[in-house]
C-alpha cells in the first residue's frame, strides 16, 4: 500500500475515533497492574477486550492505564466512572484523589482482587476507609479453590444492575472470597447477590479449608453513600499442573453475569451526581 494511503487511513481512523469519543454518553478509566498471577492477568487481558466491545455497542468510551499516577484530580475530571480491575492505588497522594473523587459523585467498579487486603502481606491493610468504609468489608480472609461455578441469589431486583436478573444463576468460575467483616451488619451496604446453598460444596481443594460447606457469602454490593459496586468475580482458571499457563475458563463468557456487569456499569455511567446515589 502507498506510504500516502496508509496515512490517510491511519487519519481517517484517528478522526472516527475522536468522533465516537465525542458522542460517548459518558467515559470509563480502567485501572489495572496485570502482574504476577497468570489468573489475574488472563482475566484482565479478557476484560481489556470485552469492555471496549460494549463501548462500541452501547455508546461509551473504555480507556486504561496501568499508571496509577494518574490516579489525581485533574486526570480522573476527565471520567464519570473509574474501574479497579485487579489491584488499588498505594500511594498516600493516589488515594486521597480516589477518596475526592468518589466523595464529590464519581463512579467505581471494582472486581476481585481489587478488594484484597491482608496484612503482612504486599497488600496490607492500610487504608481504613476504603476496605471498611468504601467497601465495608475489611481484610481478606480465606478462599475457595479451585476457581469453580456458584449458583449466585439475588437479593435485591430492585436495583438497576440486577433487576433484569433471574432469582439464581450459574456464575461463571471465579475463586471466591471470605471477608473479615459482616456485611449485613452494615447499614450502608446493600448486599445484591450471595452465593446461594446449593453451590455447596463449592471448591475442589486439594486443602480441605479450601472447600466451602455452608456459610453466608456476598459477592455482589454497593455502598449506598456512594455510587460503587463490587463483584467479587475476577479470576480466572489456569492451568499451572502442567505449567502450561493455559487459560482453563473465562469471567466474560457468561450470558446473565455479562448482563450484570453491563448494568451496572450502564448504572454508574447514565445517572448523574445527584440520582446516582441509592438511598
Amino acid at each position: 500500500m502507498p506510504k500516502k494511503l496508509v496515512i490517510l487511513c491511519l487519519l481517517f481512523c484517528f478522526f472516527i475515533n475522536a468522533i465516537a469519543q465525542s458522542n460517548a454518553t459518558f467515559k470509563v478509566i480502567a485501572f489495572f497492574t496485570g502482574k504476577n498471577d497468570q489468573a489475574h492477568i488472563s482475566y484482565v487481558e479478557e476484560a481489556n477486550k470485552w469492555f471496549p466491545a460494549m463501548a462500541a455497542k452501547y455508546n461509551f468510551s473504555y480507556d486504561t492505564t496501568t499508571n496509577w499516577n494518574n490516579m489525581n484530580d485533574e486526570f480522573l475530571k476527565q471520567y464519570q466512572v473509574v474501574i479497579f480491575l485487579d489491584t488499588r492505588p498505594d500511594e498516600p497522594a493516589q488515594r486521597a484523589a480516589f477518596e475526592k473523587y468518589m466523595e464529590h459523585g464519581g463512579g467505581w467498579m471494582g472486581f476481585h482482587f481489587a478488594a484484597f487486603a491482608l496484612t503482612p502481606s504486599d497488600f496490607p491493610q492500610d487504608w481504613g476507609w476504603y476496605h471498611n468504609h468504601f467497601l465495608g468489608a475489611g481484610s481478606y480472609v480465606s478462599n475457595t479453590w479451585r476457581p469453580t461455578s456458584a449458583i449466585l441469589r439475588v437479593e435485591d431486583n430492585t436495583h438497576p444492575a440486577t433487576k433484569n436478573l433471574p432469582e439464581t444463576f450459574a456464575s461463571s468460575a471465579s475463586e471466591w472470597y471470605r471477608w473479615e467483616n459482616d456485611l449485613r451488619k452494615n447499614p450502608d451496604i446493600k448486599i445484591l447477590l450471595s452465593i446461594d446453598s446449593t453451590s455447596f460444596p463449592l471448591g475442589t481443594g486439594p486443602k480441605l479449608d479450601e472447600i466451602w460447606h455452608s456459610g453466608y457469602y456476598p459477592v455482589v454490593w454497593t455502598n449506598k453513600k456512594y455510587k460503587m459496586m463490587y463483584f467479587n468475580m475476577g479470576h480466572n482458571d489456569i492451568d499451572y499442573e502442567h505449567h502450561t499457563n493455559k487459560t482453563l475458563s473465562y469471567t466474560f463468557n457468561n450470558k446473565i453475569q455479562d448482563k450484570l456487569i453491563l448494568d451496572c456499569l450502564l448504572w454508574l455511567g447514565n445517572n448523574d451526581k445527584k440520582t446516582a446515589v441509592q438511598k
